[in-house]
């Protein structure tokens, strides 16, 4: 059985395309083209179930056209339709910073060099220019951090940990 930590939510599936059991896929990391992985994983009544790609091309920068196999009517669609998707984390690279994705990092533990332990990525926001981190810290408060390389001083991918030097006052900010 697969589990939530074992997996990074990578898009939605938002709608049934044509009649042949394709769907569109829209995501917000492209980590599924990038990696040999034959499969995705969308979450069907609470239970994460991984479906394999037939086929799929790029209709945009941030969606997919994908047939899956079994999936061959728009009536198969309906199982799959609204449901998240996810990706094995495992197989997600860590080689690169400048490749990872601000998905790779929820779940990550942010430590500031001055202040210490401030909470967990939650969640991001790549709306806007500035990326920003959305941060839980111990008390269940949500912070926003701005995700800047002059901001990180490590990344340590095997603890999972983002340790970065937030400017002074940020922090009170949030607050």
């Amino acid at each position: 059985m697969i589990r939530h930590e074992e997996v990074v939510q990578i898009g939605r599936i938002t709608k049934a395309h044509g009649l042949a059991g394709e769907v569109v896929f829209v995501f917000t990391d492209d980590v599924f083209d990038r990696v040999d992985c034959d499969y995705l994983i969308c979450e069907i009544d609470g239970i994460l179930v991984p479906f394999f790609i037939e086929e799929y091309r790029f209709r945009s920068n941030s969606s997919a056209l994908v047939k899956f196999e079994d999936i061959d009517s728009i009536d198969d669609t309906r199982q799959i339709v609204g449901t998240d998707v996810f990706f094995p984390r495992e197989l997600i690279p860590a080689e690169d910073d400048d490749e990872m994705t601000l998905n790779y990092f929820i779940g990550f533990h942010v430590v500031d060099a001055g202040q210490g332990e401030i909470g967990t990525v939650v969640d991001y926001d790549d709306q806007t220019e500035n990326w920003l981190l959305k941060v839980e810290d111990a008390d269940g408060n949500e912070l926003l951090l701005p995700f800047h390389n002059e901001f990180i001083v490590n990344v340590n991918h095997d603890d999972r940990i983002l340790e970065m030097r937030l400017p002074e006052g940020l922090l009170e900010l949030n607050k």
